[in-house]
């Protein structure tokens, strides 16, 4: 199945009714009564009013769109330019660092196990750090995932430093020539003051033990939850300086008209996707492919299966 295949059938419960409610008004004429409705569905769509207001005042801008399918090309390049270009992975040259953020229940470990694994496959040597200490159930669940997908974890006992258990992976690290090391932090927003330290401290020992590293800061986020991913993004930004993010869960969701307000409000680029539950559904996101899903060139394609 190709990457864009994924992703449709990732999306398969939005476009059953987002996307369908898009089509619906995009078979109005161009007059008030289509900008209110599409202005409806966008923001019923988990959109957000502020990038629903963007959209609906650039759409309106284009003088060129004058009849649906003039209104339909507008609309998808709209769409396109929230995102702007795709964004990859930056972890070049080797030896790398990962630091995956989010919140429990986000579907960060499993994100982990995923990125391990497409890592593996792409010719990557890979280790994991076990560095969410404050949850014995965060440290076993990485290891589940470490043995399911060929790697090892470093790991320290519950409640042990997460900077102490990060120094001895990326010792570990430097010992082997490994060429990735994906590090599990602590997902306590409600402490943010206190998680934001821990995350200082992590990135001080990668700092001195790694100058010239390349490192990720990649915030996972359920693209089930919708405008709430969007409010837990920005208060993770101002704690940590966040590379990018990961997009879980996109199969289990009708929201996922929110990757529109991720993409131009939070201006942090969707750089992965989970599709589905095995170690393989981890993609890369493309802007292009997304808007060809959610608004197909073609009218009526969206219903297919």
């Amino acid at each position: 199945m190709s990457v864009f295949d994924r992703l449709r059938a990732s999306l398969a419960r939005t476009r059953e009714t987002f996307t369908a409610r898009i089509e619906q008004a995009l078979r109005q004429p161009p007059g008030p009564e289509f900008y209110e409705e599409l202005e409806a569905v966008l923001v019923q769509g988990d959109v957000g009013i502020p990038t629903t207001e963007h959209i609906i005042e650039q759409l309106r801008a284009r003088r060129d769109a004058r009849d649906p399918a003039a209104i339909r090309t507008a609309l998808r390049e709209i769409l396109q330019g929230l995102f702007g270009e795709a964004v990859p992975l930056h972890l070049d040259p080797a030896p790398a660092v990962v630091l995956v953020l989010g919140v429990n229940g986000a579907g960060k470990t499993t994100s982990i196990g995923k990125l391990a694994y497409r890592l593996r496959a792409e010719g990557r040597s890979v280790l994991l750090a076990a560095a969410d200490t404050f949850r014995a159930a965060a440290i076993d669940q990485l290891v589940i995932w470490g043995n399911r997908v060929g790697v090892e974890v470093v790991k320290h006992a519950p409640g042990a430093d997460p900077a102490a258990v990060v120094y001895d992976a990326v010792q570990a690290m430097k010992a082997r020539g490994i060429d990735v090391l994906i590090v599990d932090t602590a997902g306590r927003l409600h402490t943010k003051v206190n998680l934001m330290e821990e995350l200082k401290k992590i990135s001080r020992v990668i700092a001195r033990e790694l100058p010239s590293a390349p490192v990720e800061r990649l915030l996972v986020l359920d693209a089930s939850t919708g405008q709430n991913a969007i409010q837990q993004a920005r208060r993770f930004h101002e704690a940590v300086d966040v590379t990018g993010l990961i997009l879980a869960k996109l199969d289990g969701s009708a929201k996922g008209g929110a990757v529109l307000a991720i993409g131009r409000e939070l201006g942090l680029p969707v750089k992965l996707v989970g599709t589905g539950e095995e170690p393989d559904d981890l993609q890369p996101f493309e802007p292009r492919s997304y808007v060809d899903v959610l608004l197909p060139e073609i009218p009526g394609v969206v219903g297919d299966q």
